[in-house]
């Protein structure tokens, strides 16, 4: 069962750097992603699918699937730029109620997929376009950016990049998460009153007697 929508609009809001870091620095999507819409704050249960390289038959098929506050994890056995998604799959995404798309291959048709205002986060654009040939798979175990995703699984996207939480893990990296933001708000207070993080983080003792470096 998918998240209450107040947990999922939290989890965006708080942001995939403190959900990583309160969640024990797992779930790390490590890949250059290029953020579509620009601004997207977006978490979401994944909905994944693996397709078969080059191609983008199973990236029609579970739009006929898709459910209400999906993020949709589009993936290959190997990333390649090759454009999985454009305009036409994304109007059906959106119009069937997709959060955003995580796309660990291409996308085209960008300055028609700003204007539509679905948040997707893609590894490239490109132009070249898939094949429709071969089946692949939906709703398996799939790796982004050496991060696992399973079905169901939390992801939080922003512009900093992805974050995963394991789905038994939501509510305690939530809470996790809260906390991390409430000791950076009186960190940040005690900074702007000109306190110095190495002293506060207990950093100063790392470095040389009278050293001064940065």
């Amino acid at each position: 069962m998918s998240p209450a929508p107040e947990t999922l609009a939290e989890l965006a809001r708080l942001g995939s750097a403190t959900v990583y870091e309160a969640g024990g620095r797992r779930g790390y999507v490590d890949a250059d992603l290029i953020q579509v819409v620009p601004g997207s704050r977006v978490a979401g249960p994944a909905r994944t699918v693996r397709c078969a390289q080059g191609d983008n038959l199973m990236v029609h098929a579970v739009m006929a699937q898709v459910r209400p506050g999906d993020v949709l994890v589009l993936t290959m056995p190997e990333p390649e730029p090759v454009a999985l998604v454009g305009d036409l799959l994304a109007t059906q995404a959106k119009v069937h109620g997709a959060a955003a798309l995580l796309v660990d291959a291409s996308v085209r048709d960008v300055e028609e997929l700003r204007e539509m205002g679905l948040p997707i986060w893609t590894r490239w654009v490109r132009v070249k376009g898939a094949a429709k040939d071969e089946l692949g798979e939906i709703d398996v175990p799939v790796t982004v950016g050496g991060a696992l995703i399973r079905p169901g699984d939390l992801l939080v996207l922003d512009a900093d990049g992805v974050a995963v939480v394991e789905a038994e893990r939501v509510d305690e990296v939530l809470a996790a998460s809260r906390e991390r933001e409430q000791r950076e708000a009186i960190k940040r207070e005690r900074l702007q009153g000109g306190a110095l993080s190495w002293e506060i983080d207990g950093l100063k003792g790392k470095f040389s007697e009278g050293g001064d470096r940065a």
